[in-house]
């Protein structure tokens, strides 16, 4: 499927078994693309606040990530991968409800880890995002 940007297209390939998940098999790049790395996005509020609870750190990451992209004139459709590091289980009913609400039926590319520990001991989620446009 071919999003509204003209750079990025996702799709399922009909040979293999559909995504566990929300996301998209494969999510290419239109050749004359500029590509964004972020830096991973956290759970950090607008008042330099880690919340506690995994659920808001998902919350205002997602949150993050639309603020990132906007700062660049993107939006979520521009999300090529998204790698997903968690130190603990992720509560994949609320995480969807936001992933889904941000980027629509069409989500980009994605990997889910879970490791010991990030950058900050009150860090639970981090969300490392690539982006094209």
């Amino acid at each position: 499927m071919k999003l509204n940007n003209n750079v990025i297209h996702r799709y399922n390939p009909e040979n293999i078994t559909k995504p566990v998940g929300s996301y998209s098999h494969v999510t290419k790049i239109s050749r004359n693309a500029e590509m964004f790395v972020f830096s991973g996005q956290i759970g950090i509020d607008q008042n330099d606040n880690i919340p506690s609870d995994f659920n808001q750190q998902v919350t205002n990451t997602m949150s993050n990530i639309v603020d990132i992209l906007a700062s660049q004139t993107l939006t979520p459709d521009h999300v090529i991968k998204i790698n997903i590091w968690a130190t603990e289980e992720i509560d994949w009913d609320h995480f969807y409800a936001i992933w889904n609400k941000v980027f629509g039926p069409t989500p980009p590319s994605m990997t889910v880890a879970y490791i010991n520990g990030l950058g900050l001991p009150e860090l639970k989620i981090e969300l490392d995002v690539w982006a094209a446009g």
